[in-house]
């Protein structure tokens, strides 16, 4: 059996999917698989794989699903994956001909150290480009969240995470009629029990796409209002701080009035810091309706 799954989550990309399958056979380490979800494509996404299996150049696994949206593809991996580690690399984005290798690399220094989650790398723009800021080279160990909050570190990284540590978190919930979970509510639930290695090599070579969720993310709120107002609750439950806490209770009030939900501050985890964030929530969702005014 491999020791890493790279899992991509797909839905009408096949035009995009070669510069993945071209980065994997170029990898100079050939111990993992690609394990593509198909998240109901009706482009040649199949045709295309179907072509790449029977070329037999690199292990890969195809699953079809009715579409779900990103976090579906995201619980249909970490079902089915059963390798020591996995990574997502979205359909647009891609590796290093070394990504594997220097992952593989770290792994070695720290897969007896139950305490980590993973690793933490860095993505890259096609110029190698770093997104955002390296990770403080001090740090040997440290949350996703402090990261970002703690040590002011810019930009997405990329996460390898050890698959028996997944498998013990809830699924990404599924909200009828939306097809958006924001993906940092298992990370942050992982952030409560483990660490992850901090590693500063590109993993992953990212480009956003004008139909991708970076470039697409107001249009994502109103269309999901419900995936992110659960996000918004466990984020409330799970800050560190005050301003965390308000911050996030500022977009889950807005989500809710997309809903319609009258319950909300019932329902609310922190209800004295949503009802204070209700004024500000309010203009965030007139904000949100101004700016995707016409698209709905």
């Amino acid at each position: 059996m491999k020791t890493i799954t790279v899992f991509t989550p797909t839905y009408n990309r096949a035009y995009c999917l070669d510069q993945c399958y071209q980065s994997y056979i170029r990898q100079t380490n050939q111990d993992f698989t690609w394990l593509i979800i198909d998240d109901g494509s009706s482009d040649n996404t199949k045709e295309l794989v179907s072509s790449w299996i029977d070329e037999n150049k690199i292990d890969i696994q195809y699953h079809y699903q009715e579409n779900q949206g990103m976090h579906g593809g995201h619980n249909a991996a970490y079902r089915l994956i059963n390798t020591t580690l996995n990574v997502c690399i979205d359909s647009d984005d891609f590796m290093p001909d070394d990504a594997i290798e220097k992952i593989l690399f770290n792994w070695e220094i720290i897969k007896d150290k139950q305490e980590l989650a993973g690793l933490v790398g860095l993505d890259a723009d096609k110029k190698g480009a770093i997104i955002g800021t390296k990770i403080p080279d001090s740090l040997k160990e440290v949350t996703l969240y402090n990261i970002y909050n703690r040590y002011g570190v810019k930009g997405d990284k990329k996460l390898v995470l050890r698959t028996d540590v997944v498998k013990k978190y809830p699924a990404y919930p599924i909200f009828e009629g939306e097809r958006f979970v924001p993906l940092g509510y298992l990370y942050q639930l992982i952030d409560q029990d483990y660490k992850l290695f901090p590693v500063n090599e590109v993993f992953c070579i990212v480009e956003y796409m004008e139909d991708g969720s970076s470039m697409n993310i107001l249009k994502q709120y109103r269309r999901h209002p419900r995936g992110f107002a659960f996000s918004r609750k466990s984020r409330m439950k799970l800050a560190e701080n005050f301003k965390d806490r308000f911050k996030n209770a500022i977009h889950y009030v807005s989500s809710s009035i997309f809903i319609k939900n009258g319950a909300f501050v019932n329902e609310s985890p922190k209800k004295i810091t949503t009802i204070l964030a209700i004024p500000l929530g309010i203009l965030l969702n007139l904000y949100i309706r101004f700016k995707t005014k016409n698209e709905f």
